[in-house]
Parts: structure tokens; C-alpha cells; sequence
């Protein structure tokens, strides 16, 4: 299991402002899911974590992160979210909360990784993408695909208050139009504006390995990552190759 941002040295979190009360759920906690909670606590949200071992796992995190953190089962996640952020490996999908997910907002940050989550035919086919077999599992969620394209590490230090001049931008997925707008709204306020990459069917212009998947932030080596604005991302989607 990957490590948590709550491993980083830097200390105090500064206030959100005290009028915002979205609650986002996790369901998995590690780099990906951890950072995106950090940054939404830092916004003023409301966070309940949850992993795969237990809420007693993550109590340390969510005592870093404040008393608008806090860790629970995946199932009391999904039903507290009013955005649930599923970010687990692949094979994970069939465990998933279904009934709890019905009706939300969902953020799906899940890549494929053969070599973790085991060879998925339709995956290896690409006759589905990675967030079109999610929907299997959790059918009555509304998707939307993001944050799977960039670093943890540059997801953190690259947030930039609205307005900023190299404020970087986020491609997101998604066939939900209301989903779609609740995703950009939460993470437009957590320090990232957003490019749609069009329905889920299309989302694979953003999965591991394509020209928006990493490269754009810089290298991994570079852990401060650079601002990318939109122009760059919407054509890095548009040179994607299946």
C-alpha cells in the first residue's frame, strides 16, 4: 500500500473557509487519495477516509489532518461523501460498496496495471476503458475520471489559489453532466481548474502511458512539478493514440 502525504514534514494546515461543508468520502488512502484529502481539507471540506485495513489504519492521517478528518469503513465512506473518491488498484473493483455509491458523485483515479491488478481482457483488448468496467461494479454511481494523470507528489505542490497565473490545469471524464459539474466545482476549489476530455468512452486519452499522463507536470525527479495550462492539456488529449 502506497505511503501517506501525512508522511511529509510540513506541518500546520491554514484554515479553509468555515462556510464550506462538502464531505468527501475515500475509498482507498494512499498517495493519490491522501493528497487530494490534504487539499480538500485545506479548502475548508470535510473528509472521511478509508482503506482496505481498517479505520483504525488511518487514524494517524486523519489526526494530521484535522478535525475535519476522519476515518470510517468503505462503506460508511460512500454513504457520508457527498463526492466519494474511489482511488484503489483495479482488482480491487469487485469489493466495492455498490449500494452506498448509488446515486453519487463518484471520482474515479484508478489506473490499469497489468502487472498489479492482473491481465483484465477488455482492458488488454481495450474494448472498455478502466472506468467503463468500474461502472460495472457500481452502476448506479456517476462517474467521472480524474486525477489519474498526474503525480501525487505535483498534484500537491502545483494547487494555486483561482485566478493565479500558473494555475495548472486537470482533464476530467465523465457521462454525467451534473457529475461533471460538481467535479469541477470541488476541484476548481481545492486549486486546480479543469479540461473536459469528453464521456468515459474517451477517457483513455488520459490512462497510463498517453501524452497527458504524467509528462506534462514534469518528471517524477522533480517533486515541485511545473504549472501546465490548458492549451497544453487539451493537445496532449488530442495526440492520444489507442
Amino acid at each position: 500500500m502506497a505511503t501517506s502525504p501525512a508522511d511529509d514534514k510540513d506541518t500546520a494546515l491554514p484554515e479553509g473557509p468555515e462556510n464550506m461543508t462538502t464531505t468527501v468520502g475515500f475509498i482507498g488512502s494512499g498517495n493519490i487519495g491522501s493528497t487530494v484529502a490534504r487539499l480538500a481539507i485545506e479548502a475548508g471540506h470535510r473528509v472521511v477516509l478509508s482503506n482496505s485495513r481498517g479505520p483504525e489504519t488511518l487514524a494517524d492521517t486523519a489526526a494530521e489532518l484535522g478535525p475535519r478528518a476522519s476515518a470510517a469503513t468503505s462503506g460508511e465512506a460512500a454513504a457520508a461523501g457527498d463526492i466519494v473518491v474511489v482511488t484503489v488498484p483495479i482488482k480491487a473493483f469487485p469489493n466495492l460498496p455498490a449500494a452506498p455509491l448509488a446515486g453519487k458523485r463518484v471520482i474515479d483515479t484508478c489506473n490499469y496495471g497489468p502487472e498489479r491488478d492482473g491481465h483484465i481482457p477488455e482492458l488488454d483488448s481495450k474494448s472498455l476503458t478502466s472506468s467503463e468496467l468500474l461502472l460495472r461494479y457500481i452502476p448506479d454511481a456517476m462517474l467521472v475520471k480524474a486525477f489519474n494523470n498526474i503525480f501525487f507528489k505535483h498534484l500537491l505542490s502545483l494547487a494555486r489559489p483561482a485566478g493565479a497565473a500558473d494555475r495548472s490545469y486537470l482533464p476530467i471524464a465523465g457521462d454525467s453532466a451534473p457529475a461533471k459539474a460538481a467535479v469541477t466545482e470541488f476541484i476548481e476549489s481545492i486549486g486546480y481548474s479543469v479540461v473536459d476530455a469528453g464521456p468515459l468512452a474517451d477517457s483513455w486519452r488520459q490512462a497510463t502511458d498517453t501524452p497527458v499522463w504524467g509528462t506534462p507536470y514534469g518528471p517524477a525527479s522533480n517533486e515541485k512539478g511545473q504549472p501546465v495550462g490548458e492549451e497544453a492539456i487539451r493537445a496532449a488529449l488530442a495526440t492520444a493514440m489507442r
